[in-house]
């Protein structure tokens, strides 16, 4: 059996132990107490998570991309068009979406490694009638953060919805649903909550959920949140036999979740991105994303002159670690590395210690220890 490696590319990411005991426990029945029971938790914990106080919750067995494709079949009806801010490769798949149902759209596609700007969302947003806007928190391709605030600061005096794509987001970076004027956030199972993909996972306002009644029919069925709404209100109940296991895997990675608390998750993960970044400059890498878009759960590294691309992933996965390449034109010239979910102080110090180990196999000159030691000095600090 290989040698077990270090999950760092954006997802799926590393889980917990007490996540993988959860999805070792036997298949139960998917209208059992104890499911039924977990299931509830989990819709609570969520809404916890996105500082949701009114709102439904939908779990469903699918993907991000499901949950992207509920989130504007529910709330975006044929005659109606809605706003793409796109920060670079899933803002693409908002668009291929609503091509495939015929749905209308607008973008706002900024640069590789920049962020749309508010004042640009401004300008398109007060020219054109919209049913919703669409923006991605943090993409995957860029790592790119956007200033969601500001956007939801744009768009909340109207009635026009407005929905974040958390996929890369959600449980590591700060969401305030309610406060914020967010109606409809979604994200998937594999990255920030640290639980294996299997699963669409979504918060829909009251607002959201009265526009979907309001449509009528839409083109979905499994993706129609109006076939879910009374199993998530009430999970004894059937329309499709959820993910028994994964959801009891989910409600045990929600409640890591609230028992770290969320102000404590959110500066860890801000910290785990600072100290990585640190051992990576030190190292003579760079970074694809402009500084002041970096997300605090992954890294989109530039390499040094003279490192090959697939040699050095090839190299560090031999070390122990697997990062991702780069996605679109960024293929060949970075690498992407995941630092989200419940990465730990020891894992991120195993990272370094395998990259400075792979360099010094490919002949790349540098200081011994001096990533570590960067990373180490960041990770003991007292800085937030």
């Amino acid at each position: 059996m290989d040698q077990e490696k270090l999950l760092l590319i954006p997802g799926p990411t590393p889980v917990h132990p007490r996540i993988i005991n959860s999805l070792s426990l036997p298949t139960v029945s998917h209208v059992s107490d104890v499911l039924v029971s977990e299931f509830k938790e989990a819709l609570f914990n969520l809404k916890k998570i996105v500082f949701c106080r009114s709102g439904e919750p939908f779990i469903v067995a699918g993907s991000g991309t499901l949950a992207m494709e509920m989130a504007l079949l529910n709330t975006v009806g044929r005659g109606e068009k809605y706003l793409i801010v796109s920060q670079g490769y899933f803002g693409q798949r908002m668009a291929e979406i609503g091509n495939v149902f015929g749905l209308d759209y607008d973008v706002i596609q900024c640069e590789w490694g920049k962020a749309v700007l508010p004042e640009e969302l401004k300008k398109i947003f007060s020219q054109n009638k919209y049913a919703a806007v669409v923006a991605t928190h943090v993409d995957t391709a860029t790592g790119v953060c956007a200033p969601v605030k500001e956007y939801t600061d744009i768009v909340r005096p109207s009635e026009v919805l407005f929905i974040l794509d958390g996929v890369c987001a959600t449980g590591g970076i700060e969401e305030k649903m309610d406060d914020w004027g967010i109606d409809i956030i979604l994200t998937a199972a594999q990255k920030c909550f640290g639980v294996p993909p299997g699963l669409a996972v979504l918060v829909f306002s009251e607002k959201a959920v009265q526009k979907r009644k309001e449509l009528g029919s839409v083109s979905a069925y499994y993706s129609d949140i109006l076939m879910w709404l009374p199993i998530m209100r009430d999970p004894s109940k059937y329309f499709s036999t959820p993910c028994v296991n994964e959801i009891r895997a989910f409600c045990e990675g929600t409640k890591i979740i609230i028992e770290e608390s969320l102000d404590v998750r959110f500066k860890r993960h801000k910290k785990a991105a600072k100290a990585i970044r640190a051992a990576l400059s030190e190292l003579g890498f760079s970074f694809f994303t402009e500084r002041e878009f970096l997300a605090n759960t992954l890294s989109v590294v530039r390499y040094p002159s003279g490192i090959d691309d697939k040699v050095f992933r090839s190299e560090y996965f031999n070390n122990g670690i697997v990062v991702a390449g780069g996605l679109g034109k960024t293929a060949g010239s970075v690498f992407r590395m995941g630092h989200m979910g419940n990465i730990s102080k020891s894992q991120i110090l195993f990272a370094i210690e395998a990259l400075e180990k792979t360099l010094d196999s490919i002949g790349y000159v540098f200081q011994l220890n001096s990533g570590v030691q960067a990373a180490q000095e960041i990770l003991d600090s007292n800085i937030e």
